[in-house]
């Protein structure tokens, strides 16, 4: 819950020195079945530090990186469609970082476990994240070309239906649950944040 309010990204991650590369599109790259996680040394409470040395780089099944990633991002108690959608962005932005490595202390590796990219912690799946998860597997948001891009998100306020982030192409994580407290659905909160993108079917998945 503590990466939840903290958002996403914090200042150190503009300083990772990764260049735009040429865009991946939907079927003509294969879904990641791994996906290279730096771990980065604790802070004084125990909890990954985002500016913390590179201790190791662990390969993973990327759906065990998503299911250790979205009970940290989301709440799992929280609407299941607001948990499809987290699904969703959580899915897109590995997929894309996946394929835009970066290195750093000569360590190479796709995203690490902090709020510099998403917070990840092993062995923290829930059900109901899970559930999400599966329901929502063969599914990807891009623009109508086709192209592989991050789906970025802030924690944003509670009871709001978060109007800024909206006009930033940005995801309110407690926007997409008070929209699913509404009774939207997944795609029309994915379709109220993200403007101009569309729901695919991933071949193979």
């Amino acid at each position: 819950m503590k990466s939840l309010f903290a958002g996403l990204l914090v200042a150190a991650f503009l300083l990772l020195p990764w260049q735009p590369a040429h865009a991946e599109k939907i079927g003509q790259t294969p879904f990641p079945s791994t996906i290279r996680v730096a771990i980065r040394e604790n802070n004084a409470s125990g909890e990954p530090d985002s500016r913390g040395r590179i201790v190791y780089v662990l390969t993973l099944n990327f759906e065990e990186y998503m299911r250790g990633v979205l009970p940290n991002e989301w709440l799992a108690s929280w609407k299941p469609e607001s948990l499809k959608a987290g699904a969703i962005a959580v899915k897109m932005f590995g997929w894309y970082h996946h394929l835009h490595p970066v290195t750093i202390d000569n360590f190479t590796f796709d995203v690490d476990d902090t709020v510099n990219f998403q917070a990840f912690r092993r062995y923290t799946d829930q059900l109901a994240t899970n559930r999400a998860i599966i329901a929502t597997r063969s599914l990807a948001y891009v623009p109508p070309n086709g192209d592989i891009v991050e789906l970025n998100y802030r924690a944003g306020y509670a009871n709001s239906p978060n109007w800024q982030y909206r006009n930033a192409q940005k995801m309110a994580q407690w926007g997409s649950q008070y929209w699913a407290e509404k009774g939207r659905t997944y795609l029309q909160i994915l379709e109220f944040y993200y403007q101009n993108r569309t729901v695919r079917t991933i071949p193979g998945v």
